[in-house]
């Protein structure tokens, strides 16, 4: 307690000044969710790709992020046990937020696409076991995560290799590949806005504290749905493009329209995760704000200080725009060759496997949704069509960040608390 009375302040400015290492990290790391497999398709040229992202990732962080958010993430610890050594508490996050921001930072150099909600998750948890007591840890949802790394690619994998497959089926691999878009390529687009607007209704707004119901928002997901359809059947008619009977050019053509199409769904996807994942960021930090601000008093949830959200917002358009592009490579390129409809069923499969796990309680990492879509496409072609290698260390890298995350959380952890003197 005499640590959070004497140094307070610094504390608060330790938290903001890690907190934006951590939001860096998840800009530079989490950009490829939204923005990789329109890089890869040849959608959106590397720098379209950040400067949308840019904008719509820091729309849904600073708009959409929350005026309240939980101080420990997911529950996974229980703050109980820290009632007691509130400044443990405050020193952890600020450790925890260091070891997940380093981690993502060196994924992102690598090129590897990592989760970082379980980056902050392995982080905090190993501090807590280290530091206070490893029965404070809710080792139950520590295994739902693990899980989760089999269970969230599978499913969006399947997803992604079924939408893909229907196009394929429907347009692609029939004789005028152009007219038979034109007749189904609106409902693709009604199945893409009802996904989206179910995203962003769930993932978004909530945030912003609009209590929609789960019957008004599916409702309105629909409407919005239609009106996409129709906005998408009027936008092909007026489309011009060339009336030969090659094959190879109308598909050429049907390319274009899924082009265009793929944009709209990662512009959704950035704003939906934008609002999401800064809580990986600002969770912690306004714990310590809140610890600190109340001299002691450990909440469940606190209310964010103003300067909070523009801070997580920066942090996520800086990371991304000095280091994403390595990352978006590895999704967009590394995996498995791209086009503007396999990249769109990619999208859509990451989107619909996200409601999912909203209306289940999946514990999800988004960038190992969009991985496992991106696999399932590309097995969609046979497994000839995968990059095993690149695979290989994916996973490996999934496995190896919440070790990483805990084992650096462990040592920041031991040297605060030996440069502040705290027992």
């Amino acid at each position: 307690m005499e640590l959070i009375q004497s140094y307070g302040l610094i504390l608060i400015i330790m938290a903001a000044v890690v907190g934006f290492v951590m939001a860096w990290g998840i800009g530079a790391n989490d950009v490829a969710n939204a923005m990789g497999t329109s890089v890869g398709s040849k959608a959106l040229t590397i720098k379209q790709a950040i400067l949308i992202a840019m904008v719509f990732e820091f729309a849904g962080a600073y708009l959409a992020g929350g005026e309240v958010t939980s101080t420990i993430r997911k529950g996974i610890i229980d703050a109980g046990y820290f009632t007691d050594i509130p400044e443990y508490l405050v020193l952890g996050m600020i450790a925890s937020l260091l070891a997940a921001g380093i981690w993502l930072a060196v994924a992102s150099w690598l090129g590897w696409p990592v989760s970082t909600t379980h980056s902050i998750i392995g982080a905090i948890i190993g501090f807590t076991a280290a530091a206070v007591s490893v029965d404070a840890v809710a080792w139950g949802k520590v295994g739902g995560i693990v899980g989760s790394w089999i269970v969230t690619p599978a499913i969006s994998g399947i997803i992604a290799y079924l939408i893909y497959m229907s196009a394929h089926k429907l347009i692609f691999n029939t004789a005028t590949p152009f007219a038979n878009a034109r007749r189904y390529v609106p409902f693709y687009m009604a199945l893409a806005g009802f996904v989206m607007s179910l995203v962003t209704i769930k993932k978004g707004l909530k945030h912003v504290g609009l209590e929609i119901s789960s019957t008004n928002g599916y409702l309105l997901a629909i409407g919005i749905a239609i009106l996409v359809a129709i906005i998408g059947m009027m936008f092909i008619r007026k489309l011009t493009f060339s009336h030969s009977d090659d094959p190879d050019l109308q598909t050429a053509n049907v390319e274009k329209v899924f082009a265009v199409l793929m944009v709209v769904t990662a512009c959704c996807m950035a704003f939906a995760h934008g609002s999401n994942d800064v809580a990986n960021a600002i969770g912690p930090l306004a714990a310590v704000v809140s610890v600190v601000s109340s001299g002691g008093q450990i909440n469940a949830s606190s209310t964010l200080a103003p300067w909070i959200l523009p801070l997580g917002g920066i942090g996520i358009v800086a990371g991304l725009a000095l280091f994403g592009h390595r990352v978006i490579k590895t999704i967009g390129q590394g995996i498995t060759h791209l086009t503007p409809s396999r990249g769109f069923a990619a999208e859509l499969a990451a989107a619909c496997t996200v409601v999912i796990a909203s209306g289940t309680g999946l514990p999800i990492s988004t960038t190992q949704t969009l991985v496992g879509a991106v696999l399932g496409v590309g097995l969609a072609r046979g497994v000839s069509a995968l990059n095993f290698s690149i695979v290989r260390t994916i996973a490996i890298s999934w496995v190896v960040t919440l070790p990483a995350g805990a084992i650096l959380s462990v040592i920041f952890f031991f040297i605060l608390k030996a440069a502040f003197g705290v027992a």
